[in-house]
């Protein structure tokens, strides 16, 4: 399938503007249009790809194509994009099923920075891509073909409504695979529109007193009150 541009402005020998508010300027919720201000209801299709940076361009290489064993789909190769002392660069996609790609872009001469070292948190892992199987078949073979290769993997976890694995790939980043173990319902988005709710007060009237919130029970009493009210209107 091929797309032509849809914008006579789009460029495609950079991405690079001098207008760089898009990258740099905070955004200010309060001063945003929602959905019900407009009546526009967008929406999305699914993953096209996740894309981080590399150091370890043969080791990356090496653990998606070949230990993973995920298809090299895609490079791009290109002299370095717009603002000064931009390096040139490979950009590089790995087939993750159903028209997803795990992509990485390598900085050609770069060392990478102390920011970007992995560390054992949970603010780092948090920051990851759950990718998915069909059956808890797939969900086994990935982690026991995973551990016959070498692989360190996680015990099966095991939250709400999903059932994991992880591990990291030779860069520190976190991989999740995933199964997903039953459909999301009308009650679900009900139940999460209420803890969000609860939880938005509370940040809400901590943040105005000048303090932090402290823990789930919290949550979980605010709620109770949201619920109870909730089933009073039904």
């Amino acid at each position: 399938m091929t797309v032509e541009s849809l914008h006579s402005e789009a460029r495609q020998e950079t991405a690079y503007t001098t207008k760089r508010a898009y990258r740099t300027r905070d955004v200010d919720v309060t001063s945003l249009k929602t959905q019900a201000d407009d009546g526009i209801q967008l929406k999305l299709h699914g993953v096209d790809h996740s894309a981080r940076p590399t150091w370890k361009l043969r080791e990356t290489v090496t653990f998606y194509r070949d230990v993973l064993g995920l298809p090299l789909i895609h490079t791009i190769s290109a002299r370095g994009w717009g603002h000064p002392g931009h390096p040139d660069f490979l950009h590089f996609f790995f087939d993750a099923g159903n028209g997803a790609t795990i992509a990485f872009f390598y900085y050609i001469g770069t060392d990478r920075p102390e920011r970007y070292m992995p560390e054992d948190s949970h603010f780092y892992s948090a920051t990851h891509t759950a990718w998915g199987v069909d059956s808890r078949e797939e969900l086994e073979q990935w982690k026991e073909t995973l551990e016959g290769r070498g692989m360190t993997v996680s015990p099966y976890t095991r939250h709400e409504g999903l059932e994991s694995i992880y591990f990291r790939d030779p860069n520190g980043y976190p991989l999740e695979i995933t199964l997903r173990l039953r459909d999301v319902e009308e009650i679900d988005a009900r139940d999460a529109e209420l803890t969000l709710r609860a939880a938005i007060e509370l940040e809400d009237a901590a943040r105005a007193a000048g303090e932090k919130m402290t823990d789930i029970d919290t949550v979980w009493r605010r709620k109770a009150a949201l619920v109870d009210a909730y089933l009073e209107a039904e």
